[in-house]
């Protein structure tokens, strides 16, 4: 008897929640797609999330199609038939728990791929709590804004027909809603989100001082104050290998490396730090050492330490880095926000070092070389205008990570050599521009030769960051129609509008990935510097020795 009761009860649930049957079948297929495999492992906790927030979508995309069949229909609300709930609870029950069970299938695959651990069954449980609750309350706001809207509709019907009442009602309340979220809203968080960072940029990591030494920024002699630097600048010129610990890898002398920085509070423009760190760069010597790399940031200011340490071990510390900050905003927000700052940092700050360089005689020039990771490639890209400048103007370059939206990276591969893949192609024979998903293995074309300058592409087959794009809502990319990357799933399948949000979801977890996974290339840096720099006497075992101690000191 109590079963029976508990099962009328359940049965009438949505009924009584005021759920539109409509609504709900389609929030059941966005909450069953939403375990289709992507690009990245999720902690059940992270899907249960998005699970809840597809659902939504679907019930409300599901709710507003019926309201519009009604309208062109010319009819009312007809209540569901009998028993129409009931089979969709049994439906619901079935499909949700072979979804979660598929699900766990592919993200224990995925997890495998990625070397990350198994999680509990229990959690899975933890996983449709969330949903649910989640569900609950996104619909709970958009009720919201429909209340809203029956209200304003009741006050214009006072002053016109019916249907202008509703048309006029949904046309301002959703211009008055798009206008506070895009205009008031978002400003107010940049301008938030700007003085929260700013503040955290006056601050210093602990244990780290000012650098004794007159060949680095912010330490005795330098034009850029220890406190102009910023934090992250801070962190780039106070921490690096030294000379010792540079001889013991190569079994030879070793030069202190030369680091440069200019931060946001050091001058007002990019042009003036740029400027200024270059004078910097002149008064530290740092033109008179046989390698120069200039760094495109990332967001706050950040250098990639892995890349930076990588290039000077394998130069012998016979270098010199230069770099600058354009923003006080982390990496994602200045995605979203900063890149023409990224833009005109990175053109900039390379057009003050080559003008410099460009002035030496040509016997004195140092090797010149980029690198940018991620925003900070597309920074240093805006620099050059197609393959053959890079070609003349540097010895090589590394851009690890990059965004499809950066111009010349898209263009190299909309434009590859027929039958090679997007997640690794080959451009023009290789010439010059190569990309690899795993830079210790040779790097296509392998049986050709790579002479002259070499610009590489280091990218990941389970990088959101490199394959997120707004096509993806309405069009099947090419790496989802070719054979799929070192570390993605063959079930992965393009599915429209649901592969747009999938791997918009896969940018929060990208960052959290083991190294050589996502958007982490810690410890990578060594293999793809080695094939750009081409030390001499380098070995598979030189390498392992080297990304040891690089992932050590990361």
């Amino acid at each position: 008897m109590a079963v029976a009761r508990l099962r009328r009860w359940a049965a009438g649930l949505p009924q009584r929640l005021h759920y539109d049957l409509p609504g709900a079948w389609v929030a059941l297929v966005f909450a069953l797609l939403s375990f289709t495999p992507s690009l990245l492992p999720r902690p059940p906790e992270f899907q249960g999330l998005l699970v809840g927030i597809n659902s939504a979508i679907g019930y409300g995309l599901g709710v507003v199609g019926a309201w519009v069949w009604r309208e062109l229909a010319d009819r009312e609300v007809r209540p569901p038939r009998a028993g129409a709930w009931r089979w969709y609870a049994v439906t619901a029950a079935v499909t949700v728990s072979l979804a979660v069970v598929l699900g766990e299938v592919w993200q224990r695959e995925l997890r495998d791929l990625v070397g990350l651990p198994g999680v509990s069954p229990l959690r899975l449980v933890v996983l449709l709590m969330i949903a649910l609750v989640v569900f609950v309350v996104l619909v709970g706001i958009g009720r919201a804004f429909r209340r809203a809207y029956l209200a304003l509709a009741r006050r214009l019907r006072r002053r016109t027909s019916e249907r202008a009442a509703r048309a006029l009602g949904l046309i301002a309340l959703v211009t008055a809603t798009a206008l506070v979220f895009s205009g008031v809203v978002w400003d107010g968080l940049i301008r938030f989100a700007d003085r929260t960072y700013a503040v955290a940029d006056l601050t210093t990591p602990a244990n780290l001082e000012p650098p004794a030494s007159t060949l680095r920024s912010g330490g005795p002699e330098s034009l850029v104050a220890w406190e102009d630097l910023g934090r992250e600048g801070r962190k780039f010129t106070g921490r690096g290998p030294t000379p010792d610990e540079i001889s013991g890898f190569t079994g030879a002398g070793a030069l202190e490396p030369i680091r440069v920085y200019a931060g946001m509070a050091a001058a007002e423009s990019a042009e003036e730090r740029a400027a200024l760190a270059v004078r910097d760069l002149v008064r530290a010597g740092g033109l008179e050492r046989r390698n120069l790399l200039v760094v495109t940031t990332t967001g706050t200011g950040w250098v990639e330490p892995s890349s930076t340490a990588s290039f000077e071990y394998l130069t012998g510390g016979d270098s010199a880095i230069v770099s600058m900050q354009y923003s006080h905003l982390p990496s994602w927000l200045s995605f979203l926000v900063d890149q023409d700052r990224a833009r005109e940092a990175g053109r900039e700050l390379f057009d003050a070092v080559y003008e410099e360089w460009l002035a030496l005689d040509p016997g004195d020039r140092p090797r010149l070389y980029v690198f940018g990771e991620s925003l900070g490639s597309f920074g240093g890209e805006t620099a050059f205008s197609g393959e053959a400048d890079m070609r003349i103007r540097l010895d090589g370059a590394l851009f690890t990570g990059p965004p499809n939206f950066n111009p010349l990276y898209r263009g190299f591969i909309d434009d590859r050599d027929g039958g090679s893949p997007e997640v690794e192609p080959v451009y023009r024979g290789g010439r010059t521009i190569r990309f690899s998903q795993k830079p210790r293995d040779p790097v296509a074309p392998a049986d050709r030769e790579w002479g002259g300058s070499r610009v590489l592409y280091m990218q990941h087959a389970s990088d959101p960051v490199t394959w997120w794009s707004p096509d993806l809502f309405l069009t099947r990319p090419d790496w989802l129609e070719e054979p799929p990357g070192r570390d993605v799933l063959p079930e992965m399948t393009w599915i429209p509008a649901v592969t747009f949000w999938q791997v918009s979801a896969d940018l929060a977890l990208c960052f959290s990935m083991p190294p050589g996974h996502g958007h982490t290339f810690t410890g990578e840096h060594v293999d793809g510097w080695a094939k750009v720099l081409r030390p001499a006497g380098w070995t598979p075992e030189k390498a392992d020795q080297l990304r040891a101690i690089i992932r050590g000191e990361d």
